[in-house]
């Protein structure tokens, strides 16, 4: 079964798609995690970020693996790397790019075939696995995802005011409602799931009642 969680920046979606996994026994298939490691491959390389050709070949020699909840890039350990700032300002460049995204695409679907798995990002349910079981796009208000950050940055020692934050987070709204591939949109067929108000318990608690709601579903329809 696949179960795919898409959703702005901000809603939690990272959280709740990792503990959902742990609590219903599914792997976990962090893809914005791979992004970010051809992202880190280009920086190592010093590659030109507009050569699509170059980053393409870049991305199709880069060997991506998940290990105990690790990221290896090229039998590399970075999974604190890829969350670095330097990381965050060029990831555009490769989720933008068409040749990319298709090749990712098809190593998240390669990755899970025969296996149950959840899965987080902007357009999984609507582009990468359309015929997902159970879909589920998880939102939240522009200023509850803004607090939400600006508490994040607090807990690592940063303090960023409430309106630079929520400043930033229209600003990547609109990049990601706007791309040319892979933009951020529900499903038809996904559940929305608002999370103003409720606790990252009771939002796992919704999640993991819609998907054991659909799994009953495919089994009576299978009956």
């Amino acid at each position: 079964m696949i179960v795919t969680i898409d959703g702005p920046a901000g809603a939690g979606k990272s959280s709740i798609a990792r503990q959902a996994a742990d609590s219903l026994g599914f792997d976990f298939l962090d893809t914005g995690a791979m992004y970010r490691a051809v992202a880190l491959a280009g920086i190592r390389a010093d590659i030109d970020w507009d050569d699509a050709a170059a980053m393409l070949k870049l991305a199709q020699r880069s060997e991506i693996a998940f290990r105990n909840r690790r990221v290896w890039l090229n039998r590399d350990d970075v999974t604190e790397l890829i969350r670095t700032p330097s990381v965050t300002d060029v990831i555009r460049h490769v989720a933008d790019l068409p040749s990319i995204r298709a090749l990712l695409t098809e190593k998240q679907r390669r990755y899970a075939r025969g296996h149950d798995i959840v899965t987080e990002g902007r357009d999984q349910g609507s582009e990468v696995f359309p015929e997902a079981e159970c879909k589920i796009f998880l939102t939240a208000s522009a200023e509850e995802r803004a607090r939400r950050r600006q508490q994040q940055l607090g807990e690592v020692g940063r303090y960023v005011p409430l309106d630079t934050v929520l400043a930033q987070q229209n600003r990547r709204d609109e990049e990601d409602q706007s791309r040319p591939v892979g933009r951020l949109r529900p499903a038809a067929d996904a559940v929305i799931l608002n999370s103003d108000g409720l606790s990252l318990e009771e939002v796992l608690l919704e999640v993991l009642r819609i998907v054991h709601h659909r799994r009953a579903e495919l089994a009576a329809a299978g009956a």
